[in-house]
């Protein structure tokens, strides 16, 4: 297995709804910016259109914007509703972003998760999941510069192609939340998955079962799975102490909490309780996150690699649970002391503090004997001297 990669999946949340969407768009940028300086890895960017919630629809636009004003972090879509596109206007815009971002962009493909974005341009749920593995198949003949001819009741392309070309081999992933969906088409066009429900009740007792799906539909269309392009995704926020994180979160977990039950028709990702406490506590006690401190993130992704059997990246949920800069605090932790646990980067750097210290005693002795004797030889040749 590779180096453990980390970043965040940025719906984005912005609960309640009545915020002034400027400030929230500044404030995502601001945390993408913060990530980039604290060495994260990547960001994935959501598309959505109703529930006055979740505010940027177009990752490509946001992204493109983001990329000058960051240096390091690769930036996806994360994820397009492919369905709600026509799969060539999609191929083109990934390759252009491509371009325009230079090798840091990544692209997240799914059926849609909100159920009133499909209903406003006449999608049926049932429908959704079978045009979403249709057009993952025409998008991806595309992007591998093939000319496509296809007819849905979505779309017609004739002779179909883009003009651009890639500019890096870009990473792309299908989405997947409980259902086979995302797996079955990431097999079978040999892409990645990203867990989005990965720590809910029904994504994690999934992630098994999605990887039984990579393997057996890769071996069938010659596509072997890797571990390492496989990314699971979980909410967190992180404080010095337990105590101190769950009163950070007191700013805005209920105003999350409300949109997802009453709100958002989502029932994989629906919160349990009515009140504050009970909130926490499904976070806490179901698995579903961390509302405590980085050893709790640590125990997190480990069950997480024991229940899936290990992946590539961990995703941080982007949330606005608290205030601004107790959400960057919590990055920072995040970034100081629980990354460097699965990335090995500070391996070295303690075994060097643990062989000083073993000889400690040691070497300070002899540092003492040096410098006495150093003394001694000078008080005699002064005594010489006279």
């Amino acid at each position: 297995m590779s180096r453990m990669k980390f970043g965040t999946f940025m719906a984005p949340f912005h609960c309640p709804a009545g915020q002034d969407p400027v400030s929230a768009y500044q404030r995502d940028l601001e945390v993408l910016q913060h990530m980039d300086r604290l060495g994260f890895d990547e960001a994935w960017i959501g598309e959505h259109h109703s529930c006055g919630n979740e505010l940027i629809p177009d990752p490509f636009m946001f992204i493109t914007w983001a990329g000058p004003q960051t240096r390091n972090i690769k930036l996806g879509t994360g994820v397009v509703s492919l369905p709600y596109h026509n799969p060539l206007w999609t191929a083109d815009r990934a390759l252009f972003a491509d371009n325009l971002l230079r090798g840091r962009f990544m692209l997240g493909l799914g059926p849609g998760a909100l159920p009133t974005d499909a209903t406003m341009i006449g999608i049926s749920m049932e429908e959704q999941r079978g045009a979403f593995e249709e057009d993952v198949d025409v998008l991806m003949a595309l992007l591998r510069g093939e000319t496509v001819t296809a007819k849905t009741p979505r779309y017609t392309l004739q002779d179909a192609r883009t003009q651009y070309g890639a500019y890096s081999d870009f990473d792309i992933v299908c989405a997947a939340i409980a259902s086979p969906t995302g797996p079955r088409a990431a097999s079978k066009n040999g892409v990645g998955l990203l867990s989005v429900g990965a720590t809910a009740k029904g994504g994690f007792d999934s992630l098994a079962l999605h990887w039984d799906v990579m393997q057996e539909r890769g071996a069938e269309f010659g596509n072997p799975p890797r571990r390492d392009q496989w990314r699971l995704v979980g909410p967190m926020h992180l404080a010095e102490t337990k105590e101190q994180a769950i009163e950070d979160v007191r700013h805005g977990l209920d105003d999350w909490a409300d949109y997802t039950q009453h709100v958002l028709a989502a029932p994989h990702f629906r919160a349990a309780g009515a009140t504050f406490e009970e909130r926490v506590a499904w976070v806490n006690e179901t698995g579903l996150g961390v509302i405590g401190t980085v050893d709790d993130a640590i125990a997190q992704i480990e069950r997480l690699a024991t229940q899936s059997g290990g992946f590539g990246s961990y995703l941080l949920l982007h949330h606005e649970w608290a205030r601004p800069e107790a959400t960057l605090k919590s990055y920072e932790l995040f970034a100081r002391h629980v990354k460097p646990r699965f990335q090995g980067t500070t391996e070295r750097l303690e075994r060097s503090v643990a062989y000083a210290r073993s000889r400690w005693e040691e070497l300070d002795q002899r540092q003492a004997d040096a410098i006495q004797a150093a003394t001694d030889r000078h008080a005699a040749q002064k005594t010489a001297a006279r």
